[in-house]
């Protein structure tokens, strides 16, 4: 029995610390949404424009830091809004004061000017404003760019993801907004560049200021100020404004079969090797595809290790895939022969090993030197020798985004792999559910690299991120807040976090991803709660076992794996979703990505069903209990309509 009640905010985020609800502002047809100092969601009679303008301040490791605002002032009239306010940022040693003005005007132009002054010298790596493009009716595109000299030119937005920034020496970009309007926006104080946002799996395309061939980290003086400004102007002939228009139920219907469920792997970091083998009888309840196994072979500890893994496999039935790193310094057989000895000693039979050398595990950013390491094509070769029956796998343990630059020898692999990271670059509630948005972009990037045949697998992919391939090392997270590239987020143990895990899953299996690998067994990452130094606010205070909501997600896609998936078109925004068939029947699975709740309508989905729901209702029930997905649940003669709570995640199953 639990021993606790968690308050709403742990239940939905596994944190009390709130992210702040953004304010609507209007001018006329056009609309935003202003979001702790910056506006988000630039429409114009509902047509997004652009995605966010914001003054943003970074460490020398690409940490973000979050402002703290103060002296804020918001007008707004019939003919358009201002608003006004302080801010601050940094930590012990240095900080920012900037002043921010906002305004918009009911003729489509809209302005936004920071004025800055470091405290002392600041050293960073990019401080000043970014712009971010939205991915609808933009991606493949045409744009005019005007450059830092005056010049013009027509290009197009990338399609495909592109691995380098698409435009330099910006000034200013020019888009088609709906016929006969187009958006011009001007950003001065520096010249700017574009990068495509979407190698992060962040929804956008982002121009930014201080152009990466200039050197970083660089120091902003002390007392030095500066000013930076960015403005909208819309042209052509501008639609009437209307009034807000009430949230319509979204109609979700289902169709024709469009592939497979995808194989759900889990992860065992070798820090977590002995506490995952501890609860391996729960690990066991979520009947993962594969347990992928991390091995660093610049660690001595090799040998200990597989015969821990040898044993969570025998114990859960789940084959292991071998994740190996090696220095990449000398002769790479010569360094993956240890570890093939103690895999042959143990008896373990692994289904398939991947290895990377340690030097990927970092970013090669544009314009940086390279390693030197052993060229891929004789690390794979290596392999294939030290572990002839097993498949051989490649690419990054890293982001997308390295594997784009660094493009694998795909002819010489069994599968080709790589993970994502939805904090990367912002941990807001809203930023971290769109990149779910940009999963389709990076698996048809993906296949335009390795091949539209080539096995395809997708992580351990976390909200939090398992790796920093662009600093030091993780962000801390002591006050179990929302911290960019942080090796814990507290949503990852909440309601949030199983509809994050929904929404990802569907829209890689609807791209076509063979393997999906979504946490740990254990651990900052994992799917079971496991006594440990990190603060696990109601978890810690149970007095039994407990997973965490998207343990239910995983465990019932795992089931799941090879049936036939079935197309769903969800009209409106907000809502996951997934179909599949299989001989037991159909089953609907369902999230709610936002922070209302939200009325749905069924289409094509037949009853009689049996439905669970992963909600605040829930929680308790779901966290104490592995076995929540097969017992209990509502019956029902027929499902037309449901309402989600929000960050919901719904199974209907119907038998038949």
């Amino acid at each position: 029995m639990a021993s606790a009640r968690a308050k709403r905010a742990i239940k939905l985020f596994g944190t009390e610390i709130e992210d702040p609800k953004p304010k609507e502002l209007r001018a006329g047809p056009l609309s935003a949404m202003l979001d702790n100092g910056a506006l988000r969601y630039i429409k114009l009679d509902g047509i997004e424009v652009l995605r966010a303008i914001a003054f943003l301040v970074r460490d020398e490791n690409w940490g973000t830091y979050m402002p703290r605002i103060r002296n804020q002032k918001i007008r707004q009239t019939p003919k358009g809004f201002s608003v006004v306010y302080d801010a601050h940022c940094g930590d012990v040693g240095r900080g920012l004061e900037y002043r921010a003005e906002i305004s918009a005007s009911a003729d489509g132009n809209l302005s936004f000017k920071a004025t800055a002054t470091p405290e002392a010298d600041f050293r960073t790596n990019r401080t000043g404003f970014i712009v971010l493009h939205p991915l609808k009716g933009v991606a493949g595109a045409p744009v005019e760019i005007e450059h830092a000299d005056g010049s013009r030119k027509k290009s197009k937005f990338p399609a495909l993801i592109d691995p380098v920034q698409p435009f330099v020496n910006v000034r200013a970009l020019r888009h088609k907004v709906m016929p006969g309007v187009f958006a011009s926006c001007r950003m001065e104080g520096d010249a700017y560049e574009t990068e495509d946002h979407r190698n992060w799996t962040d929804a956008s395309f982002k121009t930014y200021i201080r152009p990466l061939q200039k050197p970083w980290p660089y120091t902003l003086p002390k007392g030095q100020t500066f000013d930076q400004s960015v403005t909208l102007a819309l042209s052509g002939k501008l639609p009437r404004a209307r009034a807000a228009r009430a949230a319509q139920p979204v109609t979700v219907s289902l169709g024709r079969i469009a592939g497979a469920v995808p194989r759900m792997a889990v992860a065992v970091a070798a820090a977590e090797a002995e506490s995952a083998l501890a609860e391996a009888a729960i690990l066991n309840q979520a009947k993962p595809g594969a347990l992928l196994c991390a091995i660093d072979g610049r660690s001595s500890h090799a040998a200990k290790l597989v015969e821990t893994y040898r044993r969570l496999s025998q114990e859960t039935g789940a084959p292991v895939t071998l994740e190996i790193v090696i220095p990449g310094k000398a002769d790479p057989l010569s360094e993956l022969e240890p570890i093939a000895k103690a895999v042959k000693d143990q008896v373990l039979a692994p289904q398939a090993v991947i290895v990377s050398p340690a030097s990927d595990l970092k970013a090669i950013l544009p314009g940086s030197a390279g390693g030197e390491d052993a060229p891929l094509e004789k690390i794979y070769r290596a392999a294939r020798t030290a572990f002839p029956n097993a498949k051989i796998g490649g690419g990054m343990f890293s982001f997308f985004t390295e594997l784009n630059r660094k493009r694998p020898p795909a002819e010489l692999l069994d599968f080709v792999s790589h993970t994502t990271c939805p904090i990367v670059h912002a941990a807001d509630d809203i930023s971290v559910m769109e990149t779910i948005e940009a999963l389709s972009y990076v698996v048809q990037s993906t296949r335009a690299i390795i091949g539209k045949s080539k096995p395809y697998h997708v992580g351990p992919s976390t909200i939090p991120a398992r790796l920093n391939p662009y600093g030091a090392g993780l962000a801390g997270n002591p006050d179990n807040g929302r911290v960019c590239l942080a090796g814990s987020d507290p949503r990852h143990r909440g309601i949030y976090g199983a509809a994050w895990t929904l929404g990802y899953v569907a829209a890689l299996a609807y791209s076509g991803v063979d393997q999906v690998s979504l946490g740990a067994a254990t651990g900052s990452t994992g799917i079971i709660h496991h006594p440990s130094s990190q603060r696990h606010p109601y978890y810690e205070s149970l007095k039994t076992s407990a997973v965490y909501p998207l343990f239910h997600v995983i465990a019932g896609l795992a089931e799941s794996a090879g049936s036939k998936l079935i197309s769903v078109s969800a009209e409106g925004e907000g809502i996951a979703a997934l179909a599949h068939r299989s001989p037991g029947g159909s089953t609907l699975w369902l999230a709610n990505l936002t922070s209302e709740k939200r009325k749905l309508k069924l289409k094509g989905f037949k009853g009689p069903a049996r439905i669970h729901i992963l909600d605040e209702t829930t929680f308790g029930k779901a966290t104490t209990d592995p076995g929540f997905l097969k017992k209990g649940g509502k019956a029902m003669r027929g499902i037309s309509s449901l309402e989600l709570g929000p960050y919901a995640v719904a199974r209907l199953s119907a038998d038949g």
